[in-house]
């Protein structure tokens, strides 16, 4: 039943920092950390109500592999990453939650091709006195990117997500869920080394909602 008199709104805030080091020519480790600002408003037949919170939320580490270059066959890219710490609402965990995952790209100037796919596995850990174990998922990216000039690249996509249940004490909560969400991205090269990339995601079907990121690259 909907119950028409209740109405909600929530925006989320994400900042992340992350580093990258390359140790060989193929091969890069990094790692990151995020840190979360969440308001919630809502009405209902009581008034409206406001609720906020802000917290840590993970840091991950991880390794990227290049095994083989875009020449006569595209490019390949793989990662693999597992979280140094997790905060959940009560307690945290570390080492629970892994992420595996591929890209594959071709270069035709001046568009680029690119597949990424990616899978999370995410292991039981407690949340206070309650038994959790978040749903993992396996994540598809295709997209295409369109370089303008020398500065400025255009980049469009979808991403589709099939995501496991979660379990709270060994006890499923909801079912199954596949989302679709387009994306639309602009990066810009302010100088050498220095970049800005801005992308917006909107969801299609699965779930609402949308998603506004604005990544500042560095290189030294």
């Amino acid at each position: 039943m909907i119950f028409p008199w209740f109405k909600g709104n929530t925006d989320v805030l994400v900042a992340t920092l992350g580093v990258r080091y390359g140790v060989t020519r193929d091969a890069e480790v990094y790692t990151r950390a995020s840190y979360l600002y969440r308001s919630t408003r809502s009405s209902d037949l009581s008034g409206i109500n406001n609720d906020s919170e802000n917290r840590f939320v993970d840091s991950w580490l991880g390794l990227n592999y290049q095994f083989s270059q875009d020449n006569n066959t595209p490019a390949l890219l793989g990662f693999i990453e597992g979280a140094l710490y997790e905060k959940h609402q009560k307690s945290g965990s570390s080492g629970k939650s892994w992420s595996l995952g591929m890209t594959t790209y071709r270069a035709i100037d001046p568009v680029v091709l690119s597949v990424t796919t990616a899978f999370q596995w995410n292991q039981k850990r407690n949340d206070g006195d309650v038994s959790f174990q978040p749903g993992s998922y396996f994540l598809l990216t295709p997209s295409v990117a369109f370089a303008v000039n020398d500065r400025v690249t255009l980049t469009t996509g979808f991403q589709w997500m099939n995501s496991q249940t979660d379990r709270y004490d060994d006890k499923p909560q909801g079912f199954r869920r596949t989302s679709t969400d387009v994306t639309l991205g602009l990066g810009y090269g302010v100088a050498r080394g220095n970049t800005l990339n801005f992308s917006f995601k909107a969801n299609a079907s699965g779930q609402s909602g949308a998603d506004l990121r604005l990544n500042w690259l560095y290189a030294f």
